[in-house]
């Protein structure tokens, strides 16, 4: 069963940075799905047995910005 969950970005100014979080997370072994909602949030369908929450934030944070769930 995969989970569902609505990321928060900060700090993202503009699409190629969007996208560099978005390819950052999907990288992640046991990310299903990533969808961007809009410049600075994304949501994320991935495998609760391989990853939490705190693996994808960490993600993000190793690009450069901030996140949280919404």
């Amino acid at each position: 069963m995969m989970n569902r969950i609505m990321l928060g970005i900060q700090g993202v100014e503009d699409e190629a940075q969007m996208e560099k979080v978005v390819a950052a997370l999907a990288r992640q072994k046991g990310v299903l799905k990533t969808e961007v909602q809009q410049l600075g949030q994304v949501t994320v369908e991935y495998d609760p047995h391989r990853l939490t929450v705190m693996d994808l934030i960490r993600a993000v944070r190793e690009e450069g910005f901030l996140a949280g769930m919404l």
